[in-house]
């Protein structure tokens, strides 16, 4: 028998199986770099000493989150390992996991934050990191929907930390006290603590009803500085109160209505021109000695001449022209002399000159508005029908982009034309055309007939429609047909006529549409009024009427708008915001055809921070 020595020295054996038995005894945990999430949490589970696991662990979070990876911090800071953590660690895991929640939009997490602190918290980290803990905090309450606790926090780091800027906390506290709930914001002011928390919430529940009128606002503000002379907010207003409150001053006196009275667009020159003037009248505070309105006529003469000569006079604003060409003729400008509320778009990719607003009915609007609203549902998977043409082309890039830009994907866009066989263009957007060639390839290859009963695709969840009432009133049907009359339908305003119309709109049931507040909304005193004196209120000279009575408003908040980011109105039109380049955007209504009439869908209202019409 033959006898094996090991080579290695007794010694060396020993260490080896030192090693292989010490675990991670070897592992330094100050300065270890775990490759995922889950070796972090597995090397700190065996770990003696607790506290030792918790650094460990906060200083492999912090380093993802420098790397911008959040979730993988999340995964590590909602772990139980960190649950016992107190003191230091605790503050420390306290301010990344605010800074995860916000990054991640967690509105789950940022809740189970904001319940187990309140808002004196951020006072416990040292001074440099005060302001950032503050922020922080604030950010996390209001993503939890507790924006009266964002802003105490914010109104107490004022009071703190005098390196903050005033102006700049005045407007983070303000952009949160604008959404607190009335019933909340009352019951907090009836019982505030504190000079600075009752002046803030005196003058947030002072405009909360004034029914957007910008004087009634502009002296209210200026009344609550006289009543809080030694507040810090009256001596720095946050800035949209700034504006708010001198905006009347500076409003435009002098204007020139720009529009098409003559040739084919003079039906919509009319009513926008005629919704601008009732507007105007239904005003209460307009200034009827001060303003004046003078209406010219754009049809047959190039727009740059045309601004060109009212430029050179006692102009504030032009409010026009409608038709694109004009508004293109402006766009070779550098800066406008008198600016100009276009009541159009500029062609993509031409940039607006400054002085220059464009506002219009874009459809582009409510198709990225459609795609938004695919999200919220949580539909992943849709079909769509928009028709072909220059104002199809459009649509179909804005509902395309912002689908994915929102992770809604579009399985197939069917372009038609309205003299097309509509049956042929639904069963090929459905699928059933595909389907009914393989059944008669397969025939051809076995050689017999075989029995085919044509079926929709399945991984469709809904179909988006673009089509004009009579064409929308045939696929509707067609859908059924088909065997796809259980998928939601989606539809923008081009579907209704604007009128009531149950025995003709029946055939459009269920289809969920988006339309203007002037179209949908119960009550609308200026609506009310011009229906009884004026014609072309409905219909589609109707929502241009409305477009010329936002027309009005916006006239009055161009400056607001433009400079206060989140800033608003609540239009005939929607709700209407403003991008930096000038563009106005508009919010619209939702509703659903319930045996052929329009009922408006609840939905989450935008925070518009002027209101009124």
């Amino acid at each position: 028998m033959m006898t094996y020595r090991n080579s290695l020295p007794t010694f060396t054996l020993l260490a080896v199986l030192i090693t292989l038995f010490s675990g991670c005894a070897s592992i330094n945990l100050d300065t270890h770099v775990a490759e995922t999430p889950e070796q972090a949490l597995t090397i700190a589970a065996d770990e003696n000493d607790p506290q030792s696991a918790q650094r460990y662990l906060l200083r492999i979070a912090s380093d993802y989150q420098t790397k911008g990876n959040h979730t993988a911090a999340r995964k590590i800071l909602r772990h139980d390992l960190l649950k016992s953590a107190e003191g230091q660690p605790l503050e420390q895991r306290r301010l990344l996991a605010m800074a995860s929640a916000i990054e991640l939009e967690d509105r789950g997490w940022a809740k189970e934050l904001a319940a187990t602190g309140n808002t004196e918290d951020f006072l416990n980290y040292p001074s440099d990191l005060l302001p950032r803990a503050a922020n922080l905090q604030a950010q996390t309450y209001a993503l939890a929907g507790k924006s009266l606790d964002a802003a105490t926090t914010l109104i107490l780091l004022g009071q703190t930390d005098s390196s903050t800027s005033p102006q700049s906390i005045h407007d983070k506290i303000w952009s949160q006290l604008k959404n607190v709930d009335s019933s909340e914001l009352q019951a907090s002011t009836n019982n505030a603590i504190g000079f600075e928390n009752q002046g803030w919430l005196e003058l947030a529940m002072t405009l909360r009803n004034t029914d957007g009128n910008l004087d009634a606002q502009g002296r209210l503000i200026r009344q609550w500085q006289n009543n809080w002379p030694g507040h810090p907010a009256a001596q720095t207003l946050p800035i949209e109160l700034a504006l708010m409150a001198d905006i009347s001053s500076s409003r435009p006196e002098n204007i020139v209505l720009a529009l098409p009275l003559n040739g084919p667009l003079a039906s919509a020159g009319k009513a926008i021109r005629d919704g601008f003037i009732a507007a105007y009248y239904n005003d209460t505070s307009a200034n009827r000695s001060k303003t004046d309105i003078r209406v010219v006529d754009t049809a047959n003469q190039p727009f740059r001449d045309l601004y060109s000569k009212l430029s050179s006079s006692k102009v504030d604003l032009i409010v026009g022209p409608l038709e694109k060409e004009g508004l293109t003729e402006l766009a070779d400008m550098n800066t406008l002399p008198v600016p100009v509320l276009g009541l159009n778009y500029l062609p993509a990719g031409r940039k607006a000159p400054n002085g220059l607003y464009q506002y219009g009915l874009s459809a582009e609007d409510e198709a990225r508005q459609i795609a938004e609203q695919l999200a919220e549902d949580n539909i992943t998977r849709i079909l769509a029908l928009i028709p072909n043409g220059e104002w199809g082309d459009r649509v179909a890039a804005a509902l395309t982009n912002k689908l994915q830009e929102t992770g809604v994907t579009a399985l197939h866009v069917q372009r038609f034309f309205p003299e097309d066989n509509l049956r042929a263009i639904t069963a090929d957007v459905l699928g059933v055309t595909a389907s009914r060639q393989r059944a008669i390839d397969v025939e051809r290859t076995i050689g017999l007939n075989v029995e085919f009963e044509p079926r929709p695709r399945q991984d469709a969840e809904a179909i988006v429609m673009v089509a004009a009432p009579t064409i929308a009133r045939q696929f509707k049907p067609l859908f059924a047909f088909y065997f796809a009359g259980n998928l939601p339908v989606y539809a923008p305003s081009i579907t209704y006529e604007g009128v009531p119309n149950p025995s003709r709109d029946r055939d459009l049931n269920n289809v969920i549409f988006t339309d203007i507040p002037w179209v949908l909304a119960e009550n609308s005193p200026l609506r009310s009024d011009a229906e009884q004196y004026l014609t072309g209120t409905k219909g589609q000279l109707g929502r241009l009427f409305a477009m010329g009575a936002d027309a009005w408003q916006l006239s009055k908040r161009l400056p607001l708008l433009q400079q206060v980011n989140d800033a608003a109105i609540n239009g005939h039109t929607g709700t209407l915001t403003m991008t930096q380049t000038g563009s106005i955007h508009r919010e619209q209504l939702w509703a659903k055809f319930v045996n052929g009439t329009p009922e408006i869908l609840e939905t989450k209202s935008p925070d518009a921070l002027v209101t009124g019409e």
